[in-house]
């Protein structure tokens, strides 16, 4: 994810296109070089290569979440919680949007994005697992465009190997993206048992849990996308049988002849 801010919009639009050319300058340094070697799989080996740097990434910060949660005495969340915030007294808002002039209408805010100090080691690791889960969700497209790429590279686009790893990709965002959702809300809401007593008005009384459909959508994306390899898959061997009994019937005539 690509974020920056700044007082004027202009700022941070630029900086959005320096980041942005600096990939493109990347594409390019990859592109160039399959055009030299006379490569005819330029997009397969630049969507090779930036997905083994998505993955090499995501193996870095999953190494810096685990090495957090046993070194540092703080625990970051970000999860729904059952605890809203009002907004402050200084504040100038309408209670009821009735104002004669433009202003906000009051409300509140749920806390879900907090860091709690002084954290328990369990509390750590539950935050830990949350941020794992999260990230390797994030990094499941590009593992599977890489595992695509790579199979095609090999010349096996239409492979047995490539329709489980599609099916097991299905399962594995399934199972990430429900425990990101789950884990999120059961380690914010325990971040904040940690820190409140039962009678504090902030202690949470009950688990906000919510699962989005983003993981089963996902999922069904790709059985269905395996479900297409698997016929390409067929077609090919059905093809690669025919020219055999093609090639056997050639020879026979030649036989007869």
């Amino acid at each position: 994810m690509l974020s920056f801010g700044s007082d004027e919009v202009w700022p941070s639009l630029l900086n959005i296109g320096i980041a942005l050319a600096v990939i493109a300058v990347i594409l390019g340094v990859v592109v160039w070089r399959g055009r030299r070697r006379g490569s005819r799989t330029i997009a397969l080996d630049a969507a090779l290569t930036l997905s083994g740097w998505w993955i090499l990434m995501s193996a870095v910060g999953a190494v810096i979440y685990i090495f957090k949660a046993f070194t540092v005495p703080w625990a970051e969340f970000d999860g729904q919680t059952h605890v809203y915030l009002d907004w402050p007294a200084g504040l100038a808002c309408s209670e009821f949007g009735d104002s004669a002039t433009t202003m906000l209408t009051c409300g509140s805010e749920q806390l879900s994005e907090f860091t709690v100090g002084q954290a328990s080691l369990g509390l750590r690791l539950l935050a830990a697992s949350a941020q794992l889960s999260s990230l390797a969700l994030a990094t499941m497209p590009a593992v599977i465009v890489a595992v695509i790429c790579f199979q095609t590279l090999r010349g096996r686009a239409f492979s047995r190997s490539l329709t489980r790893g599609l099916t097991g990709g299905a399962i594995a965002v399934l199972v990430f993206g429900v425990a990101a959702d789950l884990l999120s809300g059961i380690a914010a809401t325990a971040g904040l048992r940690e820190v409140f007593s039962p009678d504090s008005e902030w202690y949470p009384s009950f688990y906000q849990l919510t699962v989005t459909p983003l993981p089963f959508v996902g999922a069904l994306g790709l059985l269905a996308l395996a479900a297409v390899f698997r016929q390409g898959t067929r077609l090919e061997q059905e093809r690669a049988q025919l020219q055999q009994e093609k090639a056997v019937l050639e020879k026979d005539t030649e036989g007869l002849v």
